[in-house]
């Protein structure tokens, strides 16, 4: 719906702060102040400019990146508004010659006046093309760049990340993240497991995140509690009521004990184990006793295929004994191919053996530092895992740091601007734009488009001529069979135009998925994958290139 103002601020002001209450108006660099404080004495700060926030590069050597952070920004600028601690803190750090006029023009501000258009969140998105689009006063935009480039860099990185590990495990794997105790501090963590459950996974082990965001939480036990018992004697309380409390069992531990001997000498298993490690078979005993309906056993503490596999079947037939369903075990160390594969052959002998239907499509979970090359090799290799569980490599975004978002001014008032380099990559793209996503007949999208602010929309079955902004000698006719608008406006400031919504997690993950699914298989491959085309019309390509003459210095020989 079309915003209201009320108090002189968008009625969209109530909502929420922040995620991480550190993310307020001084969370930014030093030179964003100073700046400031140059346009307000030199009488500059309310021009109206216009900022493109973009990255220049795709991470991980892949051709696509999936935007996140928008929420958060949003939350930012609607609770934006300096308290007096943070003025006096910007005072003591600004030379004292600055005036006070300044920082009563702090105290004023919000970011009533401020506009951002922005591709929606959970999007396929590519170099060049702006997420977002900030237009406002000058001074109050500059203040935002710093925020807005933190909330975005890592949120969209680690939502990649997040993808390409779903992409290359198969839609049919469960995938948990498990990173928070590798995470860089508590908000990398939190951070992470929202937008890795953006990005695909399905669950998280940080229950903070479960809390903050509405994720499933999944987790079982470490290798402490296994090696903490010492023998079955341990155990006092060894009763366990029937599933639907027909009956109890007195002695579940005697139980247990029973199935464990009739693996022993069962032909199918063909004596894999002799004895089994009698500490484990107490520890997984005592935590199915606790957890009978959701019991899943770490399994390699000793030995998987002499100890941990057998002593989680024992105790997983007893629980079947009593009406519950195990499920399932944790690998997580050794060559998890291949002990997923055996682990696989025993559940199945057991159904066969022990005529129980399903037991053979018991879970297999898998972790132990595995990344997208790891899910790679294990796919060639062929194994039987059903979840993985993922930390240091998807939370730290080991194989790349950074995304590299920046922020540039694009245009002042109503005045376009262009930031020029000998790095061509590192050009700008000036003026307020508009963004198009073409597709294809196969529903494919062909190329991203920019246009001036006042072009003409493209329209589907018209040909259009889409160039590349800087190389004269790449462009192509597109005729396209549908046509998207991208940026979309998310903060209407002052004016009267209509404000999207927020949408929940759940449907930005949504939004993620079917956004992959429509993407040409070939710039989702590993290996070499095809660059996604982004271009400029024709009219915006003259414009860059008579702009790029005008400003460039002309050198003299002498």
């Amino acid at each position: 719906m079309a915003e209201t103002i009320a108090n002189g601020r968008p009625e969209s002001a109530n909502i929420d702060g922040p995620t991480n209450p550190m993310v307020t108006p001084i969370l930014t660099d030093l030179y964003q102040f100073t700046m400031a404080y140059a346009y307000w004495k030199a009488g500059k700060h309310n021009e109206r400019a216009v900022f493109d926030l973009y990255f220049r590069r795709n991470p991980f050597g892949g051709e696509y990146t999936i935007f996140a952070g928008l929420e958060e920004c949003i939350k930012f600028i609607a609770n934006f508004k300096f308290t007096e601690d943070e003025i006096a803190f910007v005072r003591s750090s600004l030379p004292p010659s600055c005036e006070d006029g300044f920082y009563e023009y702090l105290r004023g501000l919000d970011c009533s006046d401020i506009e951002i258009y922005s591709i929606s969140e959970g999007s396929v998105v590519f170099p060049k093309v702006p997420l977002m689009r900030i237009e406002g006063p000058i001074a109050v935009v500059q203040l935002l760049e710093t925020p807005f480039v933190n909330l975005i860099n890592y949120a969209s990185l680690v939502t990649t990340n997040a993808a390409r590990h779903r992409f290359v495990a198969g839609r049919s794997k469960i995938l948990l993240e498990f990173g928070l105790r590798r995470a860089q501090g508590p908000d990398g963590g939190i951070s992470a497991s929202k937008y890795c459950y953006m990005g695909g996974f399905d669950a998280t082990s940080n229950v903070a995140a479960g809390k903050l965001f509405g994720i499933p939480l999944r987790g079982t036990h470490s290798h402490a509690f296994v090696s903490s018992f010492l023998s079955p004697d341990e155990i006092i309380d060894k009763s366990l009521q029937h599933h639907d409390g027909s009956s109890v069992c007195e002695d579940f531990v005697s139980l247990v004990q029973t199935w464990l001997d009739k693996l022993k000498w069962s032909h199918l298993l063909d004596g894999i184990f002799s004895e089994t490690n009698q500490s484990e078979l107490a520890a997984f005993a005592s935590y199915a006793l606790a957890f009978p309906g959701s019991f899943l056993a770490l399994v390699d503490t000793y030995d998987v295929m002499r100890s941990g596999l057998p002593n989680f079947c024992a105790v997983a037939l007893a629980l079947n004994d009593l009406g519950y369903k195990a499920v399932g075990i944790r690998l997580d160390s050794g060559d998890l191919a291949y002990q997923s594969c055996e682990a696989r052959k025993f559940f199945c002998a057991i159904e066969k053996e022990f005529g129980l239907p399903g037991f053979g499509k018991t879970s297999i979970t898998a972790s132990n530092d595995l990344n997208e090359e790891t899910l790679d090799a294990l796919n060639k290799q062929g194994h039987e895992v059903d979840a993985f569980g993922i930390g240091t490599h998807l939370v730290t975004c080991y194989a790349q740091a950074a995304l590299g978002v920046v922020f540039k001014l694009v245009e002042i008032n109503n005045q376009p601007r262009i930031k020029l380099s000998e790095d061509v990559s590192k050009v700008s793209i000036p003026c307020k734009k508009r963004c198009y996503r073409l597709y294809g007949k196969e529903g494919y999208p062909l190329v991203d488009i920019m246009t001036g602010e006042n072009e003409p929309q493209p329209k589907v079955g018209e040909r259009i001529l889409c160039r590349h902004p800087f190389s004269e000698s790449k462009r192509a006719y597109v005729v396209p069979q549908r046509v998207e608008e991208l940026l979309k406006c998310f903060w209407p400031g002052n004016s009267d135009k209509i404000r999207e919504d927020l949408p929940p997690l759940k449907e930005i993950r949504e939004r993620c998925i079917e956004q992959l699914d429509q993407m040409r298989p070939d710039h989702m491959r590993r290996l070499n994958p095809t660059p996604y085309k982004v271009s400029v019309s024709a009219k915006l390509y003259d414009f860059i290139h008579f702009l790029w003459l005008n400003e460039a210095p002309v050198g003299e020989l002498q």
